[in-house]
Order: C-alpha cells, then sequence, then structure tokens
C-alpha cells in the first residue's frame, strides 16, 4: 500500500520541496497551486486551482482519491503574507489573505479529513508563522498574526477533536525562510530578526515536517522553526 500526501502551494519554494520530500518518503504526491503544471512524475498528480476557492479544496481530495485511491496526509502550505502597517490594509487585503489562509485550510482540511475518516487515520501538518508568537515592530503583519495565529489554535483544536480517531493535527511555525517570496536585497534584514542571526533554509522546514510525520505520538504540536524567534531576542 502506497500513502498519499496532498500538498497546497506546491509550485515553489517549500511548496516544492515538500512534494520532493514526500516522494523520498515512498508516498504518491497530489500537489496543488493555482499555476501548477503536470509532473513528469506518474507519483504526483498536479491538480491546478486556487485554494481560496472553497470548490478547490474538495476538487483537489477528489483527485487524489481518484488517482490513487487514499488520502493519508495534508500539508497545508498554500499562504499568503502581506505586511503593512495595520491602518493601511484593505478591504481587498483582508479577503485576500482570510481567503488562503482561513476559507482554503478549511475547504481542503474538511475534505481531506472526511476521507482520513474513512480509512481510520491521517495526518494534517500546517504551515504558519512565529510571528504569532513574536510580534516585530519594524515587520507589522497583523493580518498574518490573525489568521495563521487562528489556525495555530485550529491545530490544537482539531487534534483533540479527532485524537480518538486516528487523525493527527500539527504544525510548523517557521521563521524567514529564504524563498522566492523574499528579494535578495532583504536577505540581510531579515537574517537579523533571528537570534541565530541567519535566515531559515527550506530544508529546514521540509525536516521539521518529515519529523512530524514520522512522529505517531506527537499532535496538537507548534513545531517552531525560527532560529530562536519564539524564544526571545
Amino acid at each position: 500500500m502506497t500513502k498519499v500526501a496532498v500538498v497546497t502551494g506546491a509550485s515553489q519554494g517549500i511548496g516544492a520541496a515538500t512534494v520532493s520530500a514526500y516522494r523520498k518518503l515512498g508516498y504518491h504526491v497530489v500537489a496543488n497551486s493555482r499555476g501548477i503544471t503536470p509532473s513528469g512524475d506518474p507519483g504526483v498528480l498536479a491538480v491546478p486551482g486556487d485554494i481560496a476557492d472553497p470548490a478547490v479544496g474538495a476538487r483537489v481530495v477528489e483527485a487524489g482519491l481518484a488517482e490513487f485511491g487514499r488520502i493519508d496526509t495534508l500539508v497545508n502550505n498554500a499562504g499568503i503574507f502581506i505586511a503593512k502597517p495595520f491602518a493601511d490594509y484593505t478591504a481587498e487585503d483582508f479577503d485576500q489573505v482570510t481567503g488562503i489562509n482561513l476559507r482554503g485550510f478549511v475547504a481542503v482540511t474538511q475534505a481531506a479529513v472526511a476521507a482520513m475518516l474513512d480509512q481510520g487515520g491521517g495526518h494534517v501538518v500546517t504551515v504558519t508563522t512565529s510571528l504569532t508568537d513574536h510580534a516585530n515592530s519594524s515587520l507589522p503583519a497583523a493580518l498574518a498574526s490573525l489568521t495563521k495565529g487562528g489556525l495555530n489554535s485550529a491545530t490544537k483544536a482539531l487534534a483533540i477533536e479527532y485524537a480518538t480517531r486516528g487523525i493527527r493535527f500539527n504544525a510548523v511555525s517557521p521563521g524567514v525562510i529564504a524563498t522566492p517570496m523574499h528579494p535578495a536585497e532583504t536577505h540581510e534584514f531579515l537574517a537579523g530578526l533571528h537570534p541565530v542571526g541567519r535566515l531559515g533554509a527550506i530544508s529546514d522546514v521540509t525536516d521539521a515536517i518529515v519529523f512530524l510525520e514520522n512522529a505517531p505520538f506527537v499532535t496538537g504540536e507548534i513545531l517552531h522553526v525560527d532560529g530562536g524567534q519564539s524564544a526571545g531576542h
């Protein structure tokens, strides 16, 4: 029996690396993002679509079930980060951030949980942000804290709700990771936000996701991968 992982936001950065990490674990992978293109790997099913559309989450899971027959893990990696002073956020910003970070999470996770209940268990990992624990005056991003903080709380709530039914819920809470989202000229400033004095690597996050995958007694955990940010500065 080959296990199956669903990865959202899978076309670049942490998401693309997570697809590769699960393939190395021997999983089939259902990869979703707005512009994702078909893979030459028969073990990867690309399902394009904007996760902010609630119909897309259900479609991604249905496509995975149709192609591979089961869903064992969901990695909620899709997210959007808009940093600006709180009073400058627009209604469009709010809709965009909540659409992807919250509505997208709910729709795809509901569909995945239904599949996991049918087969007797599974695992959901959500990528959040250490800004929820460590606000920074030089990087105002209240909508990130509002949405990703909610996901951390929901992770704990869902871990307890499904604890006796074989579904684990965990989160990885990164600091600033060197991904295409961050232009090279910002790296020096961003590195200084971490007590260890460097940006995180994509592999730091994927290693944490794989750790949680292989830790059957761990559920409800918010695993900080943030160079010490959440501990202090």
